[in-house]
């Protein structure tokens, strides 16, 4: 194969989701303020900044704010700022609004605005390039690269043109070197470059278990007069039963589009629960129909977000490089924001990275990132609502009551810090021990099946390369997965890429991988019992392409 050509860059950035570029831009004002050129550069394995981004979302402006004071004069995408909030418990058949006084502080979004993160993302992508930041979007960054003395020295972006058989094709491209000083990464949720480092530096030593959730999300554009923008409403109870985590959102964007999705914490025990099909039963609901009839579905699309909160989050830094954004699991579940969390950690990591680079040195530890995250308000947000995970796998309605006291009496201030002590590919009971799940067919109209979301979720994958959805063993799909839980991954994944098939009188079951379906979730990373599933980057400029998300 070809010599792999390399540049040199003062910062790569991995991931040009809001940590990535929020990093990239504070490091080229600082080079503007102080008058000492940095070279940065972002590589994004979707085919352009914001394919891949997929959040609810209500932003909290404050890390923006501190980015770009201006963003109201540099036409940032906040359109919608909330104009209400509810909060709904569902029955099968009713809803119980919460009186608004009742709700503390993490679910009222006054000053807060409902935006697609993808089209944030592609804004900051423009400032961030008229600050001089090189971004490559269709490179995904394959392998972490190392100096003599283990440092990070940068990341390779993978080979274009392999085939199925791992060979190269008549289209094949070497992928390129990319050597920096310091090398950030913000892929994201289960980040699978951040996920080798935190194992080779024994980031996790003394953290809790990292704990997740699958969100599902649908764009719809629905009629004007059931539109009310800046409507923000959460739902806990039906469908899930009162001892699974999750919940519901609806926000209304502008232009008659609402955004509205379903987040299931992934401790679940039951192998025969199916989060894409508890989320087509939720817009079933009277309360939410009613929202959605006569309307239409635009597009679709699911992500982990990491949930654990301040108790999982890995230490931070090693020589050469940092996490940052939900690569770290910065997000504050109870808020269900991460955006502000994400923009702030790129902030804090940039500012360690250029105090270094000005100083000289290369391929050290930025201990300032984590000391100045230590003082910042983030900590703080993050410390005050650390008890809400572990509180809400108590179960909906003893969580409810611990974390509302937790603060709104004791002001998130409580001498005591609950931990997570499982990680989410424990918890699953075997199928002998548990009742299957009938979900109704889907009707079409509001309801969906996997096929026809994935469809509109623009998913692509060149099918003549190797499957990046990779198996430690290729017989524990049968021989556990399938014997012990009837094959949950069947049900776990939200696009329909993984199918137990047999032969035409039943025998010999054996897994079939539609890897061309795959959204990038990261959900059998995360859940498979057996850890048995690798996720990998595929070719860059595969997967979704979201519009609006």
């Amino acid at each position: 194969m070809a010599e792999r050509e390399s540049m040199q860059y003062d910062v790569v950035v991995v991931g040009a989701g809001p940590a990535g570029l929020a990093a990239a831009i504070r490091l080229k004002q600082l080079a503007i303020e102080r008058g000492h050129e940095v070279s940065v550069c972002i590589v994004e394995k979707g085919s352009e900044v914001g394919a891949h981004i997929l959040s609810g979302a209500v932003m909290d402006p404050r890390a923006l704010t501190e980015l770009f004071p201006n963003w109201r004069e540099l036409n940032a995408p906040l359109n919608a700022p909330v104009s209400e909030d509810r909060f709904m418990v569902l029955t099968e058949r009713s809803a119980f609004k919460v009186p608004n006084f009742l709700l503390p502080r993490c679910f009222q979004n006054h000053g807060n605005y409902v935006i697609s993160l993808g089209n944030v993302c592609r804004w900051l992508g423009q400032q961030a390039e008229s600050l001089g930041v090189e971004i490559f979007p269709g490179f995904a960054a394959s392998e972490v690269l190392y100096h003599d003395d283990g440092s990070v020295k940068g990341v390779a972006t993978g080979d274009l043109g392999v085939g199925k058989d791992g060979k190269p094709t008549d289209a094949y491209q070497p992928g390129m070197e990319l050597h920096a000083k310091y090398t950030f990464f913000a892929e994201g949720c289960r980040g699978h470059l951040g996920k080798q480092l935190q194992e080779r530096f024994k980031l996790r030593a003394g953290a809790d278990p990292q704990v997740y959730g699958i969100g599902l999300k649908e764009l719809w554009e629905i009629k004007p007069e059931k539109h009310q923008s800046g409507l923000v409403i959460h739902t806990a109870g039906w469908p899930l039963d009162s001892s699974t985590y999750g919940g519901s959102f609806l926000y209304h964007m502008e232009n008659n589009l609402v955004a509205i999705g379903y987040v299931v914490g992934l401790a679940y025990t039951n192998p025969y629960l199916s989060p894409y099909e508890e989320f087509q039963r939720y817009k079933t609901h009277p309360a939410i129909r009613s929202f959605l009839e006569n309307g239409k579905r635009i597009a679709y699309g699911a992500r982990a977000i990491a949930a654990g909160g301040l108790q999982s989050l890995p230490k931070l830094i090693f020589p050469g490089g940092c996490l940052i954004g939900d690569d770290a699991g910065f997000l504050n579940a109870s808020r269900i924001k991460g955006s502000h969390c994400a923009i702030k950690s790129g902030m804090l990591a940039a500012e360690a990275a250029f105090a270094a680079v000005q100083a000289g040195r290369t391929s050290d530890e930025l201990a300032t990132y984590p000391e100045s995250f230590r003082a910042s308000w983030l900590y703080d947000e993050l410390h005050h609502a650390r008890n809400f995970k572990p509180w809400m796998s108590k179960g909906l309605y003893t969580g409810s009551l611990m974390f509302g006291i937790d603060q709104t009496v004791l002001g998130g201030r409580a001498p005591w810090t609950l931990h997570h002590r499982h990680a989410d590919h424990q918890t699953l009971k075997q199928k002998t021990a548990v009742q299957p799940i009938d979900y109704p067919k889907p009707d079409g109209v509001i309801s969906f099946d996997r096929l026809s979301s994935v469809f509109i979720s623009n998913t692509n994958h060149s099918e003549d390369q190797p499957c990046h959805l990779t198996l430690k063993d290729a017989s524990v799909p049968v021989r556990i997965n399938l014997e012990l839980y009837d094959a949950p991954e069947q049900r776990y994944c939200p696009a329909g890429v993984y199918e137990i098939v047999r032969d035409a009188n039943g025998a010999n079951p054996r897994l079939q991988i539609n890897a061309q379906n795959c959204v990038h979730c990261k959900t059998c990373d995360i859940k498979d019992p057996t850890q048995n599933i690798v996720w990998v980057a595929p070719e860059g400029g595969g997967g979704p392409n979201y519009p609006n998300m």
